[in-house]
C-alpha cells in the first residue's frame, strides 16, 4: 500500500473549504487513489474555523521569525466518508479566514502579503508534522499551487526538514497567473523575516521580474520532483511567453516550465469531472431557485448593499415564470478578468449577444461574484436590459439548476488552465460556447460537442465570439437534428478521474505502467 499527503488551500471534500477548481481536484484525486486501495491523508489550513468539531491529533512545535510557534493537527469529518482517505486542519490563530470564500485575503495594495504568511505557517506546520510522522512513512507528497510550495524550499534549505528529500514530492500548477510574489528582506511578510535563520539562494529562488523577491510558484516548478499542469493543451500554452491579451502563456515562468520539459518533469493531464450525485435539482425550477435564492440574500446584513438590485433581479425573474423564454444561455464563474475579459473591455460585444438572444426570445443567466469593477458592468447591463439576468451570488442548488437547464453555455475565458464548467454543462448535456484555449481545446470540438471561437488579434476574437454565437443561434432555430447530435456528442463525452489518475501514477508519482 502507497501512503500519499495531499497539501492545498482547498479541499471540496470538507464543507466550505472550496473557492475554485482546485478544491474540486483535492476531493476527487484522493477518491481515486483510495479505489486502488492506497492510502491518502489531506490537509489543508482551519481558517480558524474548520478544526471546530474536528479530533485533536497532535500538537506541532516549530520555529518562526526567530519565535517558537505551535500549531495544532485535527483530524476532522469530509462531507462523504471513503476509506483510506483522512482529512485534516491545521490550526494557528494567525491562519485566518479571507475575504474570497472565506479561504484567501485580497489584499490589493500589497498582494499576497496576508496569505504568504498564513501558508508560511501552515507549510511548516505541515513539514513539521511530516517529520513527527503524523502521517504515517509517506511515499508521495502531492502540493497544489504556491499555497503549499513552500515545503519545497523547506525541503531543500531548511536544516530541521532535510527528511522531505527522500520523499518524492508532485507539483500541480491549477492557476499559474497567481503565483505568491514576495520580498526577500525589509517586510514584515518577507521571506526573511519568518526564516531569518535559513541561508537565501537568491539565484535559485528569485521572481526574474522582480529580483529582490521570491516567486513561490517558481519554487513549486523548480524544486518540485514532477510538475504537472492541469491539460494537455495548457502544457503547451504555458511553453510559450504571454502576450496579452491575444496570448496568455507562461506569465513570466517560461524558462523554468520550458527547463522543467527538458528534464521530463513537466506533464499535461487532464483534469477529470466527477460523474456521480449530479443532477440533484429537478428540471423546471430554475426561476423558482433563482427567487429562493435572491431572498435568502435578501435577509443578510452582509449583502444590504445589493438589496436595490436583488429586488430588481426578482422582478425580473418574476416575469419569465409564466412566458418562459425559448433559449437560455448561461455562465457561472467567478467575476474575473480570466473569466470575463472580453466582456469587460468589450460591453458592446456582449450587448450584441443580448440582442441576439431578443430576436429568438432568449435569455443570458449570468451567476457569480468576484471583482467590484466585474460586478458593477454587469450589475449597470443587468438594469439596462430585460433579458440578461445577473445573479450576484453562490448557490449550489441555483447553480446545478443553471448547468440542467441551461441551451448553450458560454465560457469565454481569456486563458483556461483545465475548466470544470464546461464538462459539468456537457454531462447534462449542453453544448457550450468556448474561447479556444487551454484545457478548453482538449474539452470542446466545434461542431461536434459545442462551438468555439478564437483568432490571432483581440479585435478578430471578438468578431469569432459573436459570429460563433450566430453559430450556435442558427442550428439551435433552424438545425435541429444537428443540434441533438451536438447535445447528444456532448453528453457522451466523458472525462473521468480514472483514466487522469492513471496518468499520475504512471508520469508523476513514478510508479510505472500500472
Amino acid at each position: 500500500m502507497n501512503n500519499f499527503l495531499f497539501v492545498a488551500a482547498e479541499n471540496d471534500a470538507l464543507a466550505n473549504c472550496k473557492a475554485g477548481g482546485m478544491g474540486d481536484v483535492v476531493r476527487d484525486v484522493p477518491r481515486q487513489i483510495s479505489e486502488r486501495g492506497d492510502k491518502v491523508h489531506v490537509v489543508v489550513p482551519s481558517y480558524s474555523r474548520l478544526h471546530h468539531n474536528g479530533l485533536f491529533k497532535t500538537s506541532l512545535n516549530f520555529s518562526l521569525r526567530g519565535l517558537s510557534y505551535t500549531a495544532e493537527l485535527y483530524e476532522v469529518k469530509p462531507k462523504k466518508e471513503f476509506s483510506n482517505i483522512v482529512h485534516y486542519v491545521l490550526h494557528h490563530p494567525e491562519i485566518e479566514a479571507g475575504d474570497i470564500a472565506h479561504i484567501y485575503h485580497n489584499d490589493p495594495e500589497e498582494p499576497f502579503y496576508t496569505d504568504a504568511i498564513k501558508y508560511f505557517i501552515f507549510c511548516t506546520g505541515v513539514a513539521e508534522a511530516i517529520k513527527k510522522g503524523a502521517f504515517g512513512n509517506l511515499d508521495i507528497i502531492h502540493l497544489h499551487d504556491w499555497h503549499s510550495s513552500l515545503l519545497l524550499f523547506l525541503r531543500e534549505y531548511h536544516n530541521s526538514y532535510k527528511n522531505l528529500k527522500s520523499i518524492r514530492t508532485v507539483y500541480s500548477i491549477h492557476n499559474l497567473a497567481i503565483q505568491g510574489i514576495r520580498p526577500f528582506a525589509d517586510n514584515y511578510s518577507s521571506l526573511k523575516n519568518w526564516f531569518p535563520e535559513v541561508p537565501i539562494d537568491y539565484k535559485s529562488l528569485m521572481d526574474y521580474r522582480y529580483q529582490d523577491c521570491i516567486n513561490l510558484m517558481a519554487v513549486g516548478i523548480r524544486f518540485a520532483d514532477a510538475v504537472h499542469t492541469v491539460s494537455p493543451s495548457y502544457k503547451e500554452d504555458v511553453l510559450l511567453p504571454s502576450s496579452p491579451p491575444e496570448f496568455i502563456g507562461g506569465e513570466g515562468l517560461e524558462k523554468d516550465l520550458g527547463k522543467a520539459d527538458n528534464e521530463w518533469r513537466l506533464f499535461g493531464i487532464l483534469n477529470g469531472c466527477n460523474y456521480k450525485n449530479i443532477n440533484q435539482e429537478e428540471k423546471g425550477f430554475i426561476y423558482r431557485n433563482t427567487v429562493k435564492a435572491l431572498f435568502r440574500w435578501l435577509q443578510e446584513e452582509s449583502k444590504k448593499y445589493k438589496a436595490d438590485f436583488l429586488a430588481h433581479t426578482g422582478e425580473k425573474i418574476m416575469d419569465f415564470v409564466d412566458n418562459r423564454p425559448k433559449f437560455i444561455a448561461s455562465s457561472v464563474a467567478r467575476l474575473t478578468e480570466q473569466k470575463f475579459y472580453f466582456f469587460k473591455r468589450s460591453p458592446e460585444a456582449f450587448v450584441e449577444i443580448l440582442e441576439k438572444l431578443k430576436r429568438v426570445d432568449g435569455i443570458f443567466m449570468l451567476l457569480g461574484t468576484g471583482a467590484p469593477e466585474y460586478e458593477e458592468l454587469f450589475r449597470q447591463l443587468s438594469y439596462e436590459h430585460k433579458n440578461f439576468v445577473f445573479t450576484n451570488g453562490q448557490s449550489e442548488s441555483l447553480i446545478d439548476s443553471i448547468y440542467l437547464e441551461s441551451d448553450l453555455y458560454f465560457m469565454p475565458s481569456l486563458f483556461e488552465p483545465c475548466g470544470i464548467s464546461q464538462m459539468l454543462a456537457m454531462r447534462n448535456g449542453n453544448p457550450c460556447l468556448v474561447h479556444h484555449t487551454g484545457g478548453l481545446k482538449d474539452t470542446v470540438s466545434h461542431m461536434k460537442t459545442g462551438f468555439s471561437f478564437d483568432g490571432n488579434t483581440y479585435d478578430e476574437k471578438i468578431k469569432s465570439m459573436l459570429k460563433g454565437f450566430d453559430i450556435a443561434l442558427d442550428v439551435f432555430s433552424k438545425d435541429k437534428p444537428t443540434w441533438k447530435k451536438i447535445q447528444s456528442a456532448a453528453k457522451r463525452k466523458r472525462f473521468t478521474w480514472k483514466k487522469s489518475v492513471d496518468n499520475y501514477y504512471r508520469d508523476l508519482y513514478g510508479f510505472g505502467n500500472i
